[in-house]
């Protein structure tokens, strides 16, 4: 799969929507997905930008309402992050069950598990950055509640490849599958892979009825583990060239908004924290990702090296930055990021309440 970075490319991906086929399809690996998660995760288009142009279609909001509910999920992710802050590092609601291993199961991560699809989509990922949304599902199934793994580092794994990682949907997500955000593990069969990836496999150890999945046994091929060393390749720190009589617009790994702000004269610098990196590390590709979708913002500099080293290193009269649970450390005058429905926030035990004052408040 391919991810363009020049903003004209993106653009013309949002005009190339089709929302009904989308809502019939998106779970099937060739369904009529719309490939604009990375975009969304680094704050380059938002939830809103689409949402509002999907509703500029003509469809009723019911015709459609499995997509908005998609893009709706995103902010609910992001709202969650916001009120449980670090407390989405750890099991929220329950603890995991019959975990025997805080590492992953070695098979996943060489994409030898046997299972077509899921060895393919691993592929993929490493290939990419791109992993269909059934199978990030399918894989944290299998490494979570049949390997026994702990969700923590099978996440950081995942998130570590991702283009479209975001810290909040990809830990919330794996810990909904694993049982401590939700109430039950969920795990599919290999009917279920084989009908929604268009695959044959017969004879796995996911072949089985889902009547006694449940009870299987940890399989042999999952119970080799291993720990990872995930490490972010950071670009070498440059001098920056500051206008000292100007104010300075930060961007981050999670905002990189070519339009934000641009009617204003700015020094405009991404600030890559090595410290934010280490706590989510992420891959050379990702990387790369960022660095060209900076390429939109004018005259953009990188910074490596902390927010705080940034202010004492460089003169400047005042600093704008979108707020997001990473940099709660940034001072200066803090913008909003674009909700779908800017009443709505606060914690919301289930997606569905939260969807229910968004549809409220949007009257849809």
């Amino acid at each position: 799969m391919n991810f363009p970075t020049d903003y004209d490319s993106i653009l013309k991906r949002i005009q190339e929507i089709e929302p009904v086929a989308y809502c019939k399809s998106r779970n099937f690996l060739d369904g009529k997905v719309t490939y604009l998660s990375p975009y969304i995760s680094r704050g380059v288009i938002s939830t809103k930008k689409v949402f509002d142009h999907v509703m500029t279609l003509g469809f009723k909001p019911y015709q459609i309402e499995k997509m908005l509910q998609e893009l709706a999920w995103r902010d609910y992710w992001q709202q969650s992050w916001m009120q449980k802050k670090v407390g989405i590092d750890h099991d929220i609601r329950n603890p995991q069950n019959g975990v025997t291993s805080h590492e992953i199961s070695t098979v996943l991560v060489e994409a030898k598990t046997d299972i077509t699809a899921i060895d393919q989509g691993i592929e993929e990922l490493y290939e990419s950055g791109y992993m269909h949304n059934h199978l990030r599902m399918y894989t944290a199934g299998i490494a979570c509640n049949l390997g026994k793994n702990h969700w923590k580092l099978p996440a950081q794994w995942m998130y570590y490849h991702l283009l479209d990682a975001d810290w909040a949907s990809n830990v919330l997500s794996w810990q909904w599958v694993a049982g401590t955000n939700s109430n039950k593990q969920y795990i599919a069969n290999q009917e279920n892979i084989n009908k929604y990836c268009k695959t044959s496999d017969k004879g796995t150890f996911l072949d089985i009825p889902y009547e006694v999945l449940g009870e299987l046994e940890q399989p042999q091929i999952l119970k080799p583990t291993q720990k990872l060393e995930l490490k972010t390749p950071l670009p070498q720190k440059k001098e920056l060239e500051v206008n000292e009589n100007l104010p300075t617009a930060v961007y981050t790994f999670y905002n990189l908004d070519p339009n934000w702000r641009k009617e204003m004269e700015m020094n405009r610098v991404l600030i890559l924290e090595p410290s934010f990196f280490e706590k989510y590390p992420s891959s050379q590709k990702v990387i790369d990702f960022v660095l060209d979708l900076t390429k939109n913002i004018p005259n953009c500099q990188v910074f490596v090296g902390e927010f705080d080293e940034f202010v004492s290193s460089y003169s400047t009269p005042q600093i704008y930055f979108k707020e997001h649970p990473t940099n709660t450390h940034f001072r200066g005058i803090e913008d909003s990021r674009d909700w779908i429905a800017p009443e709505v926030q606060g914690d919301f035990r289930s997606f569905f309440g939260f969807w229910k004052k968004v549809k409220k408040s949007l009257k849809l």
